[in-house]
């Protein structure tokens, strides 16, 4: 049987790792194939997949936002912030994303008008915001990374209920990923952000207002860290500037394991969440085979960097027989 090469895309290829990780975890410890606790391991890594979501578009642009982390503290503590002081939670939670959405378009705006490399700008937006969240903490007479609790039952349902006996952060996750496959690859939108990612110049010269779907895009990426606040605050039921602090190199690491060039102009939101889900199962199944945080984190770096060579390996085999092909027919 021959594979159809032009049709095979790493996401099979994510797949198939991912059905294998099941197996061999499975094998060490049964437990771990239990479908309930598979499920609600997806609370744990959830913020994860939401901020890795917008980043890949992001990314896909040919940009980066590194800032993605402190912005989550900065959403959660907006949000505390506005509760402590008398506001509705859920209104503080429309404040929080509009908060992020000024945020991107804060990060974006500066990018496109200073033309200075979004590493950069985002980089001095992490300690901006990281900052920011230590002094609102401060206004409300809680130190840095104590945080707020007593938050009502109903926010913390957001992630910690469910529906239908299946955790809300699945519904969530996968409700996110359909979104973002319909803005990504169904919208004119999508089209001109592959465009740029693949060379900006030609398609400023083919009439896309280049400044305005960067800047759109780290809108996006900022309205995706602000929830994932929001779905942190929810699931520790506290609001902390420290939330989010370990999630940037989850968050691009996924989005590279799940096929998007780092250069731009190659991806795709599938990829992402299934790489999401390889991460996140695996640091799982570790905890699960009982061993130790740092020697996990060594673990997973090892596959990690095996499984991003094997991307690339991938990409080059997969263009080469493509272009073995189509010397054949010719």
């Amino acid at each position: 049987m021959k594979i159809k090469v032009k049709n095979f895309s790493w996401e099979y290829v994510l797949i198939i790792l991912l059905f294998l990780e099941m197996a061999f975890f499975g094998a060490i410890n049964p437990h771990f194939l239990n479908v309930r606790n598979l499920l609600f391991t997806v609370n744990d890594f959830i913020y994860i997949g939401i901020a890795a979501l917008p980043m890949t578009i992001v990314i896909i642009s040919g940009g980066i936002d590194v800032s993605i982390g402190s912005v989550m503290g900065f959403a959660s503590i907006v949000l505390g912030f506005f509760w402590a002081k008398g506001t509705n939670i859920w209104v503080s939670m429309i404040i929080t994303l509009a908060a992020g959405l000024l945020v991107g378009f804060f990060m974006g705006f500066l990018i496109v008008w200073t033309n200075i490399q979004p590493l950069i700008i985002t980089l001095g937006g992490m300690f901006l915001f990281s900052g920011l969240s230590v002094v609102l903490s401060g206004q409300l007479g809680v130190s840095g990374f104590e945080g707020v609790s007593g938050l009502p039952d109903s926010f913390s349902k957001i992630v910690n209920g469910y529906i239908l006996g299946i955790p809300n952060g699945v519904w969530i996750f996968v409700a996110f990923t359909f979104i973002f496959m319909v803005i990504l690859h169904k919208t004119r939108y999508g089209r001109y952000v592959y465009l740029i990612g693949i060379n900006q110049n030609a398609a400023k010269y083919s009439g896309i207002n280049v400044n305005i779907v960067k800047i759109f895009s780290y809108m996006l990426s900022g309205l995706g860290a602000s929830i994932s606040g929001i779905v942190l605050t929810s699931y520790f039921t506290s609001a902390r500037a420290d939330l989010g602090n370990d999630s940037l190199l989850p968050v691009i690491t996924s989005v590279v394991l799940g096929g998007t060039n780092i250069m731009g102009g190659e991806g795709s939101i599938l990829g992402t969440s299934i790489a999401v889900l390889f991460i996140g199962f695996m640091r799982y199944g570790l905890q699960q085979a009982k061993i130790p945080s740092e020697q996990a984190d060594v673990f997973i770096g090892l596959v990690l960097i095996l499984a991003v060579g094997a991307r690339i390996w991938f990409g080059w085999a997969r263009e080469k027989i493509l272009s073995q092909r189509a010397l054949k027919a010719k």
